[in-house]
């Protein structure tokens, strides 16, 4: 037998369900941007591994599948991480070689030098990105591989200006901006790992051995200036 529905006492309504929690709207005009801009944060805050596309749409201010129409994956956002921090590297790097001697291209050599430490040192963990194979492929970035490929292209023809410039010791280009990579790479990578204290070097002077590494280097490669003439 069916037992008849309860009613509500007098002067009570019965309960509506609640309806579920309206998603936030999807209202940025650049949400792309937004969202590379807020992995940027995490990745400053706690390193490449900090990054998820949930945490960056949680600061962007939108629902957790809006950031999908753009990252399909996190390894998606992590690509465009890399290419926006390589694009504010060669922005570093482009703004030193602005304020560069005109007519010296061995001293702008030395400013890229000088720029790429300062840069990476700067922003570790964005260095540690677009330097490391370990979080994204290099190969299949076409916006990192461009950029990487025109710096290298720019410290190339800086070089062969200063050997036309009579400015070099050497005729080997190659094997001097291979050095000078290595250098400049090391260098960041001992801040970065923090080795520098292990050689007695703190963090106020590190920037300061940066640069005297870079002129010690460009000592090196420089063309010696004739000896004086004796005097009568």
């Amino acid at each position: 037998m069916r037992r008849p529905a309860k009613t509500p006492p007098a002067g009570r309504r019965s309960a509506k369900p609640r309806p579920a929690p309206a998603a936030k709207p999807y209202h940025h005009g650049d949400l792309r941007r937004v969202l590379i801009e807020a992995a940027m944060q995490l990745v400053g805050e706690g390193g490449p591994e900090a990054v998820s596309v949930r945490e960056a749409a949680r600061r962007a201010g939108v629902s957790p599948g809006a950031p999908f129409r753009h990252f399909p994956s996190r390894d998606a956002l992590i690509n465009a991480v890399a290419e926006e921090a390589q694009r504010r590297f060669r922005a570093e790097i482009q703004a030193a070689l602005a304020d560069a001697p005109p007519g010296d291209p061995l001293g702008r050599f030395r400013c890229l030098g000088i720029a790429y430490l300062r840069w990476a040192m700067k922003n570790p963990t964005h260095f540690e990105i677009i330097s490391s194979r370990r979080f994204f492929d290099h190969d299949r970035s076409a916006g990192v591989s461009s950029d990487n490929a025109e710096l290298i292209g720019l410290s190339e023809r800086t070089l062969a200006e200063a050997l036309s410039a009579g400015q070099l010791g050497t005729r080997d280009l190659k094997q001097v901006q291979i050095a000078g990579r290595a250098l400049v790479y090391g260098f960041a990578r001992m801040h970065i790992d923090g080795h520098l204290p292990r050689w007695g070097v703190g963090e106020a002077e590190a920037e300061r051995m940066a640069a005297d590494i870079v002129d010690l280097f460009i000592a090196g490669i420089a063309k010696r200036s004739a000896a004086p003439a004796a005097k009568v």
